[in-house]
């Protein structure tokens, strides 16, 4: 089944995982999924190994009924983004509205930052893990988890698993 009609955002700020930005990115457009890049302006950002990715809009120019699922990689940059109350909120509102929610590795700050971790089950970086709990996830140390609308993966080697769930996912909805 293609994902050809499906409109993807994935979150962007400066210190990003240059793989969990870049492997998903490219692994969505495979399934013919337009991506779209949104931080906190349209600028460009810098990974953690050095890897520039520019934002096609800012966050006050994205609307949440535009987009059918959100990525949020990890690195450093959830930290920058959950600072930002439009991306927060941002995270807020697609989840309300039932659409995916992928974050991986620091990524869970921004679902914990959005209040919509609350009972669900969840996995992060581990260096997280006290974070996820105090915001009231169910931490686990798997690969990937997947609870309601939600999907969250560890860090880098856990990505094949992490796209897998956001696909099964966007097919069905």
């Amino acid at each position: 089944m293609s994902l050809k009609n499906k409109h993807f955002a994935i979150f962007v700020a400066d210190l990003y995982e240059d793989m969990e930005f870049w492997y998903p990115y490219f692994r969505m457009q495979e399934e013919e999924v337009e991506m779209t890049v949104i931080g906190p302006e349209a600028d460009y950002y810098s990974g953690k190994k050095g890897m520039p990715a520019k934002a096609d809009i800012a966050i006050d120019n994205a609307k949440v009924d535009d987009y059918d699922a959100l990525i949020i990689p990890g690195g450093y940059s959830p930290d920058v983004m959950r600072r930002n109350p439009q991306m927060v909120e941002f995270v807020k509102n697609i989840y309300d509205k039932g659409k995916p929610v992928a974050a991986i590795c620091h990524g869970p700050w921004m679902l914990a930052s959005a209040d919509i971790i609350e009972g669900k089950n969840v996995t992060s970086f581990y260096s997280i893990k006290d974070d996820v709990k105090n915001a009231g996830g169910n931490w686990k140390d798997q690969e990937v988890v997947v609870d309601k609308n939600i999907i969250t993966s560890r860090n880098p080697h856990d990505l094949p698993a992490f796209c897998k769930a956001i696909i099964r996912m966007s097919e069905r909805g």
